[in-house]
């Protein structure tokens, strides 16, 4: 399975961005797909995850309320709006897919693969 996000960049505090990740070489609809953000010197925490159907989320709680994650699994992609975003939102950005499990992990160990991340820089 190769993940491959994109949509990140430079944006003011209180504006938008659409993060994209398009899946292949595996079958998405079966997959739980994750978001996790990486800033500079610090662990890579979670973010959002979403079950393979779409019907159930999970949101870190620094998150909720502010970004959503959804999913399309025609197009094989899974995606994170972030909005009203802070200064401290500023990361690489991951996503990641659950094979195997099933369940809607907030832990790194939860996901067998991972993309190469995006970088989100939120000015203040």
């Amino acid at each position: 399975v190769q993940l491959q996000a994109s949509g990140g960049g430079l944006v003011p505090a209180g504006g938008s961005l659409r993060l994209s990740c398009a899946a292949s070489g595996g079958t998405f609809s079966t997959y739980v797909m994750g978001w996790f953000r990486q800033a500079p010197g610090k662990e890579r925490d979670f973010v959002a995850t979403i079950s393979y159907r779409g019907r159930s989320t999970i949101y870190a709680d620094s998150v909720k309320g502010r970004f959503t994650i959804s999913r399309d699994n025609a197009k094989n992609t899974v995606y994170l709006q972030m909005n009203s975003l802070k200064p401290d939102d500023t990361a690489v950005y991951y996503c990641a897919a659950d094979r195997d499990s099933g369940f809607l992990s907030p832990r790194t160990y939860g996901y067998e693969y991972w993309g190469q991340g995006t970088l989100v820089t939120v000015s203040s």
